[in-house]
């Protein structure tokens, strides 16, 4: 897996591209990974309205609860899917809005200096290994491309938007990605 630095996108990702995205500010590159998480509708996995939602196409006759979100300008850098499939939305060297209104370690704006990676999933539910493999990858891909990141400058969208967001959720396993990072080739870590 490589990223391609005049494009800031991923080889072994589908491409899609989301207009939900601009420039970073002058000096900003990335220096924090934000782990999301989204299902469409809530609860319900696969379909293309992930990808309809970030480009601007969610049909708001489709699904009750789509009238509600069709009208946000949202996007991510990635998708990870269920079976590990990774989506990508926004080159990684422009500014995706997936944050929102945000801080770490008291620095505001996290969209100016983060990658949002949305994980599919819920709030309350847990994660499939396939997940934590590509997330894995991923990670270590990015890091290897941009040197201000590293392993552990990745959170929760819950930690840069507390009260405000939950994602990714307790079913989350941060020891479980630490596990795969560390050791990227075992199949399925044990805690």
């Amino acid at each position: 897996m490589e990223i391609n630095p005049k494009t800031g996108l991923l080889d072994e990702a589908r491409h899609v591209a989301s207009p939900n995205c601009d420039q970073r500010p002058p000096g900003c590159q990335p220096e924090l990974i934000v782990i999301h998480c989204i299902s469409l509708p809530p609860g319900q996995f696969g379909g293309p309205w992930i990808e309809k939602l970030f480009s601007n196409n969610l049909p708001p006759d489709e699904h009750p609860y789509f009238r509600e979100v069709c009208q946000q300008r949202v996007s991510a850098h990635l998708l990870i899917r269920r079976d590990g499939e990774v989506v990508q939305f926004v080159p990684f060297h422009l500014r995706a809005w997936h944050a929102g209104e945000s801080a770490y370690c008291d620095r505001p704006a996290c969209n100016d200096f983060s990658i949002g990676i949305e994980l599919e999933g819920t709030d309350d539910g847990s994660y499939e290994i396939p997940q934590y493999q590509s997330l894995c990858l991923v990670v270590k891909t990015l890091c290897k491309a941009y040197p201000c990141l590293n392993e552990d400058k990745i959170t929760g969208h819950s930690d840069i938007a507390p009260g405000r967001k939950l994602d990714p959720g307790p079913g989350f396993e941060w020891e479980l990605l630490a596990l795969f990072l560390q050791n990227p080739e075992e199949e399925s870590p044990t805690i």
